[in-house]
């Protein structure tokens, strides 16, 4: 059995931007700049929101020659971002509905041969002029059923995201960032605190009060603490980061307690 293609190297791509094809579904801006590789994955971060994600290797195709307007590096699979990573898309498959008092018809068995042709013919005066309204009512109700399912999968493929402060500045930090990064990106801290003296995990909250959030650090110890999210002033989640294995720090800021 012949071997899959081996994904083309993506580090001489480092100095200059990039979009997906397909793009990955709900991501608006699709820029992207190749941050670094390992074996299997691949890290990049979005232009526009500085956020970074791992892609599997395995989805990376071909990348395009033609760098008019910008390179394009292909995806062999339609990929989606859910839960702080991304996902192979499956499309789903609405059903229309039945007609009122109508069941299923069982599929024709026996020979391929087509059912005969029953000629209608309609007769002019109020008769026909009731078949075309009843035909009329038909149309719209089909009509209104196919926009129906149209708005319903819109719904699905991009979901709105709302946002709790009014102040979004913190879309800037990033994974790496630490203490003075993130001073020097929104300005000194109402407040800065520590969730305890001492522990294999250490938290630091620091409150933006006329901002109305929180920027959380974490690290192994207090010197290491890097950007994990934001949270709002009731302390939830507005903004988080991707780890390097590929999870999200969402839940790690959902289960924090107030400090």
């Amino acid at each position: 059995m012949p071997l899959p293609p081996i994904p083309p190297p993506l580090e001489h791509l480092a100095s200059r931007p990039f979009s997906f094809y397909p793009p990955i579904l709900n991501i608006e801006h699709n820029e992207w700049r190749f941050r670094r590789a390992t074996w299997s994955e691949i890290l990049v971060a979005n232009t526009a929101s500085g956020a970074e994600l791992w892609i599997p290797r395995r989805f990376v195709g071909e990348i395009s020659r033609i760098e008019d307007p910008v390179v394009i590096v292909g995806l062999v699979k339609e990929l989606e971002y859910k839960g702080g990573a991304v996902w192979p898309y499956q499309r789903k498959v609405l059903e229309m509905p039945l007609a009122v008092n109508d069941a299923p018809r069982p599929p024709a068995s026996g020979g391929s041969e087509p059912a005969p042709v029953i000629r209608i013919r309609v007769e002019s005066g109020p008769d026909s002029r009731i078949v075309r309204l009843i035909g009329a009512a038909l149309l719209v109700g089909v009509l209104s059923t196919i926009a129906g399912v149209t708005v319903y999968r819109s719904g699905i493929l991009r979901p709105r995201i709302h946002y709790t402060t009014r102040d979004q500045s913190y879309l800037e930090l990033v994974r790496q960032d630490d203490y003075y990064d993130v001073v020097r990106k929104l300005g000194e801290p109402a407040q800065d605190r520590w969730q305890t003296e001492s522990g294999e995990i250490q938290y630091r909250a620091l409150v933006y009060t006329q901002r109305a959030y929180i920027v959380i650090l974490m690290g192994d110890n207090r010197r290491e603490a890097t950007y994990i999210g934001t949270l709002d002033a009731n302390w939830k989640p507005v903004h988080w980061v991707t780890l390097r294995g590929g999870g999200a720090t969402r839940a790690i800021l959902s289960g924090l307690g107030r400090f």
